[in-house]
């Protein structure tokens, strides 16, 4: 499917919100937001389309990917972990 212009200027903004520096787009942190921004729109996806379950499938691979993503900050950076998780509300 391609990106719209509204999902990149989301992905933008987010992109702008956690990176480090002016040309970062690749570091954890900004790839577990741009997760979670893509994990939300599933879920109201979802809401109106309860038997897509190929579109279901990869919601469970981008909460994995996001969950391994978490795993290696928490292990690496612990403190930088505490403040994408608080910033970005997970329950983790």
């Amino acid at each position: 499917m391609p990106a719209t212009r509204e999902s990149t200027d989301t992905s933008d903004d987010v992109v702008a919100q956690f990176r480090r520096g002016p040309s970062d787009t690749g570091s954890p942190e900004v790839q577990i937001a741009l997760l979670s921004e893509r994990i939300t729109g599933l879920g109201s996806h979802f809401t109106t389309h309860k038997r897509d379950h190929s579109s279901r499938r990869g919601l469970v691979k981008l909460v994995n990917q996001r969950r391994k993503l978490l795993d290696y900050l928490r292990a690496t950076q612990p403190q930088k972990y505490q403040e994408v998780v608080e910033r970005l509300g997970l329950r983790r």
